[in-house]
């Protein structure tokens, strides 16, 4: 090959992969090359020729220009090569594809000159060592940075100040740049074949001080669209912020499971230690110690921190309700106090477009509890942080509309038995004002890094929140972080009880063990004293943490929307304020001229509230507790619910769901709400907590349980002969069988063929480190041989039943139950 050969070949690899070619020795083949690939791109031009008086210009991070319908960046070299976080965020969206703010990706990025082009890289801190050591070399060498996306400069603009580079950035958000659009799950689900640039165009680039903002709509082709499958398509309106990183990071504060937070990790190789080893530390505000007040801090006094957390109520949100938000954010200040600061935590109103036309909700400096139109059922809090230290940087909390409907919901149901204000489709401003406030102080609590606590409200035993005197001065639960909503547990003849947490001992706890400053110690040097933090309150129900689970539920005291250290006492006074609002409700909704739509709303609230008391009780059988401890503490970590507790649970749901609900048929309702529906409400119910208890996962504990502590365990065969025995109460007599009952018996028998038949399903590897389950494999278990023996115990007991006289609906229900009996145990070949 001659080198006139080889100089064309390397040429297009030069310009198709940007990457140098090793035939170029000399500097003058070199420069040339630079220069051809130049022209490829457009020659580097000057200032005025590429940025001219008619662009339109925007000073910020990077002064932004837009002309010719293309927008560029001019970057300040003082800029290149500092670290700054993406976050992609669903800013619109049509129905069953998120909701506006729901978070697609996130990631350092660094902006780097290479000769004649501006290099996007993606950075990661995942994997480090301190620079000072030797491994660090090998963590560069594995760490390389991906680029994401390379541009040809336009332009350099020199001047008094600083010099700049100037770069087009139209095609990094106007094409299919896939770390910058949804994710790549969500592009699986909807079978999404590529990006439809005719429907798809960047919307507007806004710069601030310290963040760059983009908007723009990308429009896919999909041959599974969640909605308006007419188009064969979806549509999404995403939000790219990009935030510059502080120079220097913030000191860091360690994880500890035994203290609920949001947290994030690195390996780090350049600890002493024999393996790579995750370090967790604390997402969380910089709240620090004016130099001026160190001695009043250490003498106890409350000092202002040097920068306060100020949380600005957006322009959109109605006049009425911003008290009320505003309190739920300042109610963390009694928190705070405990980490040793006053005023840490501030609210205001967004300045009014003739007091400040620049500022704006997007402005990276502003946190803001965004009001949005929107028919969504809810609130979120999330916040953008630095993966380098965990520095939370700024929180948008978005404010649903129509979180309204929610509380409405969940205070009627729970509350209207002994509430005269929670009676009725609308309430006064300041009723839905205080629930207003509760649900601002929950979101304002994950953007301080709390998570919810569902191992809070077990704190409190069940009778205590029936004392007003004792839920007045502690609340309903001791942390506002977790989901116990309302007192469903107070009865009527109670008096004035509290209906709702407040910012509890839990929250304040946490909220120190977080903040408070520990002056002149490092990171590693203050893990001591935090430790000991924990440890003045080891053992105090109070101040436990339990996680949220996902999939089963296996920590029973550990679960969302419950209350009490007792779930068959608590779902008793439930269920008796339910039947109590049952017979009212038509009188509690009814308004003239007004169709039943309300009416049918809040009886599903009922249903789904009593659903949940079936939950909460079924969680218990089978159940293991969960309490983080470390070596320096005595007591196991997981402990099996007692025999007596899983004996209450059983019989509650026998009594109280697989005994036929009578209370819950009202026909008065059902004339107005539905043509038919009843019955199959009443199965689906039933069946719902049926298959829940024959859960494979459920059986394997019962299974262990009875292994590792004896036969004075609860087991599995407990279980199911208790479970046949009180489904089939009525083959012991001449009772008829109604048609709940019969539809129940056939879904056990249904429910026994799949544990026949079928082994536990796999958990899609994505989810396999968010879902609680315990495993088995079913053939080689316990589970199908005494499933076969129940089986074969309820084939006799049908049959002796069989010579009783019944009716002729009950005779035909017991033959057709052997039949399926008889098709499951032996199989026709």
């Amino acid at each position: 090959m001659n080198q006139r050969i080889i100089l064309k070949t390397c040429f297009i690899f030069l310009a198709l992969s940007l990457s140098s070619c090793a035939i170029f020795q000399s500097q003058e083949k070199k420069s040339t090359s630079e220069k051809k690939s130049s022209k490829k791109d457009g020659d580097i031009k000057a200032y005025n020729k590429v940025i001219t008086k008619e662009a339109k210009s925007d000073d910020g991070l990077f002064t932004v220009h837009y002309l010719d319908k293309k927008y560029f960046y001019e970057i300040p070299d003082s800029l290149f090569n500092r670290e700054m976080l993406m976050v992609t965020r669903i800013a619109k969206t049509a129905s069953g594809l998120g909701f506006g703010g729901g978070k697609q990706n996130t990631q350092v990025l660094r902006w780097q000159k290479k000769n004649d082009r501006v290099l996007l890289r993606v950075v990661s801190h995942e994997v480090v060592a301190a620079d000072s050591l030797p491994v660090h070399e090998a963590v560069i060498n594995s760490n390389f940075e991906p680029i994401l996306y390379s541009f040809p400069i336009k332009a350099f603009h020199k001047d008094s100040l600083n010099n700049a580079t100037v770069i087009e950035v139209s095609d990094l958000f106007g094409k299919d740049v896939k770390a910058l659009g949804i994710r790549e799950s969500q592009r699986e689900n909807y079978k999404i074949s590529r990006l439809d640039d005719d429907r798809s165009y960047l919307d507007t680039i806004r710069s601030y001080p310290r963040n760059i903002e983009v908007r723009h709509v990308k429009t896919y082709n999909a041959s599974k669209p969640p909605s308006n499958k007419s188009t064969g398509s979806i549509s999404v309106e995403l939000s790219n912020s990009m935030v510059l990183l502080p120079k220097e990071p913030m000191k860091r504060r360690y994880f500890d499971q035994r203290v609920g937070w949001f947290a994030r990790s690195q390996t780090d190789y350049g600890l002493d230690a024999q393996k790579s080893k995750k370090v967790r530390y604390l997402d969380r505000w910089r709240l620090e110690v004016k130099e001026e007040d160190i001695e009043k801090f250490n003498r106890g006094e409350l000092v202002e921190p040097k920068e306060q957390i100020v949380y600005y109520i957006d322009r959109a949100t109605p006049e009425k309700w911003r008290p009320y938000i505003k309190q739920g954010i300042e109610d963390w200040q009694v928190a705070f106090e405990e980490a040793g600061f006053k005023n840490a935590i501030i609210a205001k109103d967004a300045p009014t477009k003739e007091e400040d036309p620049d500022w704006s909700p997007e402005d990276v400096r502003y946190s803001v509890v965004r009001y949005l139109a929107s028919p969504i059922p809810n609130a979120n809090g999330p916040h953008v942080s630095d993966p380098r230290s965990g520095e939370i940087l700024e929180s948008d909390i978005n404010w649903y509309h129509n979180v309204m409907t929610l509380l409405r919901n969940w205070f009627f149901v729970q509350t209207a038995a002994i509430n005269e204000n929670a009676r009725g489709v609308e309430f006064k401003d300041e009723i839905m004002g205080r629930l207003i406030r509760f649900v601002s102080s929950h979101e304002v609590g994950h953007t301080l890094g709390l998570p919810h606590n569902m191992g809070s409200s077990v704190a409190y035993d069940v009778e205590d929140l029936r004392d007003a005197e004792f839920t007045k001065k502690y609340g309903t639960a001791p942390s506002i972080m977790d989901y116990a909503r309302f007192n469903y547990i107070a009865q009527p003849e109670d008096g004035d009880v509290a209906l709702m947490p407040n910012i509890g001992p839990y929250d304040k706890y946490a909220i120190k063990w977080g903040y408070k400053p520990i002056l002149d110690k490092t990171a590693k040097e203050e893990k001591e004293i935090l430790d000991d933090w924990i440890l003045e309150h080891a053992g105090d129900p109070i101040y436990r943490f339990g996680s949220q689970q996902s999939g089963s539920v296996i920590d029973p005291s550990s679960q969302t929307e419950d209350l009490g250290n007792d779930a068959m006492k608590a779902s008793m006074y439930g269920i008796k304020n339910l039947k109590r609002i049952v017979p009212n409700l038509i009188e509690w909704t009814k308004e003239d001229g007004k169709d039943y739509e309300d009416l049918n709303d809040l009886y599903k609230q009922i249903l789904a509230q009593y659903n949940r008391y079936m939950g909460h009780v079924t969680a218990n059988i089978g159940g293991v507790y969960e309490y983080y401890k470390t070596y320096d503490q005595e007591g196991a970590v997981y402990k099996h619910v007692s025999t007596e507790k899983q004996q209450r649970a059983m019989q509650f749901l026998q009594e109280n769901l697989f005994e036929t609900p009578d209370w819950l048929l009202e026909n008065e309702i059902f004339n107005k709400i539905e043509f038919d529906g009843s019955v199959e409400r009443v199965r689906q119910y039933q069946v719902r907590t049926l298959n829940n208890l024959l859960e494979f996962g459920r059986m394997a504990r019962l299974i262990e349980n009875e292994t590792l502590n004896s036969e004075e365990a609860y087991g599995l065969l407990d279980m199911m002969t208790e479970l046949r025995e009180g489904i089939f109460e009525e083959l012991n007599s001449t009772e008829n069988i109604n048609t709940y009952r019969r539809n129940l018996q056939r879904a056990y028998v249904d429910r026994m063929e799949y544990l026949m038949k079928n082994e536990q399903k796999e958990i899609p590897a994505r989810y396999r480190n968010y879902i609680n389950r315990s495993s088995i494999n079913v053939s080689q278990s316990d589970i199908r041989p005494v499933v076969r023996g129940e089986l074969e115990a309820l084939e006799n007991e049908l049959q002796r039943s069989l010579r009783r006289n019944r009716n002729t609906i009950t005779e035909y229900h017991l033959k057709d139950l052997l039949k399926r009996i008889d098709l499951i145990l032996n199989p026709k070949q």
